[in-house]
């Protein structure tokens, strides 16, 4: 059935956020990659990566795009499928309450249903920003969502452990602060241990979402555990490169030619 309404899609992107069930995103970066995820089964909802969208633009992570270049390549993620679509808005290419609020009612017009906001000033393990600049930035996403009448699902990421594994408190601190303000998941980096999210979840007073690769807690554990969301960033693009590196090496030496260059899209 389709969903019309950016509100109505946001309802459902925040129902999927079940602490023991959680929503698993297969981070996404541009029109076929997001219609490819979208058609697999099981499939509920979307997000997408800046470090991949930088990536297949050419430039570097981190707001190398301008507000203008991101909000257009999320419009193509978001106009290519029916799906609930979570934009990974860095820092909401502001550096305040006011930028953030603008911006973030200019990415709700486009059709997200939620996003991600950081609180490194740079790229992840790079200085935070004070708490309090940091909570007002997250009460002003809040606010657009308010003023566009959409329920905008709000992933607070907080960077404090990935970037000093010693700074588990501040990083407690900081997503109690962000879901007080406004959010709806913190987002935690550097939980890479069960016992780091089993901490987590017991000190954080609202829902948890964490980042996954080979090394991380299995999925069926995370969701034991009692975690509300999973994604992977940019290393799907990272999946995605390394087959047709293998596929251009093989068709190079004259080898079999894959079976995958049979797929149909």
């Amino acid at each position: 059935m389709s969903i019309s309404s950016t509100a109505e899609k946001a309802e459902l992107l925040r129902s999927l956020h079940v602490p023991g069930d959680p929503l698993i995103v297969t981070n996404v970066w541009d029109s076929i990659t997001a219609r490819i995820v979208a058609g697999a089964p099981g499939v509920k909802a979307l997000a997408t990566a800046s470090h991949s969208i930088s990536e297949a633009h050419g430039v570097e992570d981190g707001e190398g795009l301008d507000v203008d270049d991101m909000l257009a390549a999320a419009r193509i993620v978001i106009r290519s499928v029916d799906l609930p679509v979570s934009v990974d808005f860095e820092k909401a290419y502001a550096t305040d309450a006011a930028g953030t609020l603008d911006n973030v009612f200019r990415l709700i017009e486009e059709g997200a249903a939620g996003l991600n906001i950081e609180d490194s000033i740079g790229q992840a393990k790079a200085p935070l920003y004070d708490i309090d600049t940091q909570v007002s930035k997250i009460a002003a996403a809040r606010r657009a969502g308010d003023r566009a009448g959409v329920p905008i699902v709000i992933n607070a990421r907080v960077d404090a452990l990935a970037g000093d594994p010693d700074s588990f408190d501040d990083a407690i601190t900081r997503a109690n602060a962000y879901l007080d303000a406004g959010a709806d998941c913190a987002f935690v980096l550097g939980l890479g241990t069960e016992d780091l999210v089993k901490a987590a979840l017991d000190q954080i007073h609202g829902k948890v979402s964490v980042i996954s690769n080979p090394s991380s807690v299995k999925l069926a554990r995370l969701a034991e555990l009692g975690v509300s969301r999973v994604s992977f960033g940019p290393t799907t693009m990272g999946l995605t490169l390394s087959h047709l590196r293998d596929a251009a090496t093989t068709l190079t030496a004259r080898g079999e030619y894959p079976s995958e260059l049979g797929f149909e899209f």
